[in-house]
C-alpha cells in the first residue's frame, strides 16, 4: 500500500494518437496509482507540456498536427511554465532518427512501443520516475 501512495503523487502526461495503445497506456499507469493525463495529438500534448509540471512526459515522436520532435524543438526554444522532470519518446523503430534528434532535444530515454509487453511498460515508467 505505501508503494501505492508513493506513486499518487507522481504526474505523467501520455502523449499518443493511437486511440488503444493510448487507453491502455493510461489504465496500466491509473492502476499503478499514478496520476495520469492524456492527449491524443500534437497540438493538444504540446499546450499540456508547456504548462508543466510532470513527472514524466510520455511522447509519441508520430503525431497529427505537430509531431514529437516539433514539440521538443517549441520546449527548448520556449520553456515550460513549469519543469517536466523527464521527456521520453514513444516509437515503434528501434532505429529511427528521431531518437538521435529527440537525445539532442533533451529527452531522458526512449520506448520503443512494438517491443513492450504491457508489464515491461509499467516497469520501464517506474525506471524513469524514480
Amino acid at each position: 500500500m505505501s508503494e501505492g501512495n508513493n506513486n499518487s503523487k507522481k504526474k505523467i502526461l501520455v502523449v499518443e494518437d493511437e486511440k488503444y495503445l493510448r487507453e491502455l497506456y493510461v489504465e496500466m499507469l491509473e492502476e499503478e496509482g499514478y496520476l495520469v493525463d492524456s492527449k491524443e495529438n500534437g497540438e493538444d500534448g504540446y499546450v499540456a507540456i508547456k504548462k508543466g509540471g510532470y513527472d514524466l512526459v510520455l511522447l509519441d515522436v508520430m503525431l497529427p498536427g505537430m509531431d514529437g520532435l516539433e514539440i521538443l524543438k517549441k520546449i527548448k526554444d520556449s520553456p515550460p511554465e513549469k519543469p517536466n522532470k523527464n521527456i521520453v519518446l514513444l516509437t515503434n523503430l528501434s532505429v529511427d532518427l528521431s531518437i538521435s534528434k529527440g537525445i539532442a532535444l533533451g529527452i531522458q530515454g526512449y520506448l520503443i512501443k512494438s517491443d513492450l509487453t504491457p508489464g515491461e511498460f509499467v516497469e520501464k515508467v517506474r525506471k524513469y520516475l524514480k
